[in-house]
C-alpha cells in the first residue's frame, strides 16, 4: 500500500523549490512501476485526513505486505498514525521528498523514525522507488 498524507495532493505546484515539480500522479506511477518489477502490487491513497489515513492502514492488514508512507505534515503530529502503523503489524517505509533536516526544526522530529523498517529522506519522488525496494528486501528476509 502507498499512503501519501496531507497536502501532497497538490505536488507538482506546492513549493516546487522545495518538492519538485513531480505531482503526486508521477509519484504514485513510479511507485507501482518499481513495485511490479519485483512482483508486488500496489494500491495508492492520498488523503488530507488523518482518519482516513488510519482506516487504511487498518483495512492493508487483510491483504497488503507492507506499507509505503509520506505523512506529511503528520509525520511530526501524529500519535495516532503511528499507533495505526504499529498496531497493524506490517513493516512501513517512511518516505519524505524534501530533506526534512536542512528545514524547520519542528520538521526534524518524527513520530515513525524509531518504528519504521526503512526511512528514506530527501531523495524527491526517487525516494518511493528507493523505499520500495527496501520495503521488499526487509520482507523478504
Amino acid at each position: 500500500m502507498l499512503l501519501n498524507g496531507p497536502n501532497l495532493n497538490l505536488l507538482g505546484t506546492r513549493e516546487p523549490e522545495v518538492y519538485g515539480t513531480a505531482t503526486l500522479a508521477d509519484a504514485e506511477q513510479l511507485t507501482a512501476a518499481t513495485a511490479a518489477e519485483l512482483g508486488y502490487e500496489v494500491r495508492a491513497l492520498q488523503s488530507n485526513h488523518e482518519g482516513v489515513l488510519i482506516d487504511a492502514i487498518h483495512a492493508a492488514r487483510e491483504d497488503c505486505a507492507g506499507i509505503v508512507i509520506n505523512p506529511g505534515g503528520l509525520t511530526h503530529t501524529s500519535v495516532s498514525l503511528r499507533d495505526a502503523l504499529t498496531g497493524v503489524g506490517l513493516p512501513f517505509a517512511e518516505v519524505h521528498i524534501s530533506d526534512v533536516y536542512a528545514r524547520e526544526s519542528f520538521r526534524h522530529f518524527s513520530y515513525l523514525e524509531d518504528v519504521a523498517a526503512v526511512r528514506v529522506v530527501g531523495h524527491g519522488i526517487d525516494g518511493y522507488a528507493e523505499a520500495v525496494r527496501e520495503l521488499v528486501a526487509k520482507i523478504g528476509e
